[in-house]
């Protein structure tokens, strides 16, 4: 078994150290766009070769693309034109309606699997690759029906092998928790970020006072702006429903602070607390 990775960063360079350590692959070939992340995952040992994505489709049996879901589509067109009859393709975007849209009717989708490992880090790059990234948390699969069974059985295997647990659903369902539960987490942190930045001009300020609160809940502010900001185009459809709730509960929770109606504020945040039940 041969396996390219498209795109060596930390999820294409977390892939491969899993990868490395185990037996499912004999190679890894890496596909990337730049010069210095190319030679940076040669020289920490992330994959085997740097090749082309013409070279991959000659040699690897499955191709994992890792790329910004900004040129996704244009990488999957262009694998799907070109797949042989038993090599198989994935895809680890964080969106998957609008990808799956656009190669439905091509001849062969039955090689393609969708697919989003829920894991990740606020670090980007191959130096942030890290072993067992995966492990314990959840991959989802989209519209596994509209996949071969061969592929998809090798995708699986693939996760499997990473130490994930497989979840099943309908890619627009994929994308509407995806905006309630991930995009939003990143949109709040980043104008967090932005609101401190802009009022708290005095940095020693804000490393002295920083707690763990502060820390935690500006973590996702040091994302890469290149991968998100696609993610938050892609998706706008069920992001901006998510926001606008998000916007009346902030409005709400400002008016009663500024109306001193503290049992109804205690009220609303005791409703909150009920996250406690399902996050443990």
């Amino acid at each position: 078994m041969k396996v390219a990775i498209f795109g060596i960063g930390l999820i294409g360079g977390s892939v491969a150290k899993d990868l490395r350590a185990s037996e499912f692959c004999t190679e890894i070939y890496g596909v990337g766009r730049s010069a210095k992340t190319n030679e940076t995952a040669l020289s920490l040992g992330l994959v085997d070769k740097i090749i082309t994505k013409e070279e991959a489709l000659e040699h690897a049996d499955l191709l994992v693309l890792t790329v910004p879901v900004n040129v996704l589509i244009e990488e999957l067109k262009f694998i799907l034109d070109r797949i042989k009859p038993h090599q198989v393709v994935t895809d680890m975007g964080s969106t998957k309606g609008i990808i799956i849209d656009a190669i439905k009717d091509h001849p062969n989708r039955n090689r393609y699997v969708a697919s989003h490992p829920m894991a990740g880090t606020e670090n980007s790059g191959p130096q942030a690759a890290i072993q067992g990234l995966f492990k314990d948390k959840i991959c989802i699969i989209c519209d596994k029906e509209k996949s071969a069974a061969d592929a998809l059985v090798l995708v699986e295997k693939l996760y499997q092998t990473l130490g994930m647990k497989m979840k099943y659903m309908d890619a627009h369902q994929h994308d509407m928790h995806a905006a309630y539960i991930s995009h939003i987490s990143h949109i709040s942190s980043f104008v967090l970020a932005a609101t401190v930045l802009e009022k708290e001009k005095d940095e020693a300020a804000i490393l002295e006072m920083a707690g763990g609160g502060f820390e935690s809940t500006v973590r996702l502010a040091k994302s890469s702006p290149e991968m998100w900001a696609p993610i938050f185009q892609q998706n706008k459809h069920y992001l901006l429903e998510v926001m606008d709730t998000y916007i009346e509960k902030i409005y709400h929770f400002r008016n009663l602070i500024n109306k001193n109606k503290n049992e109804e504020l205690l009220d609303l945040m005791r409703e909150a607390n009920e996250i406690r039940k399902i996050l443990k």
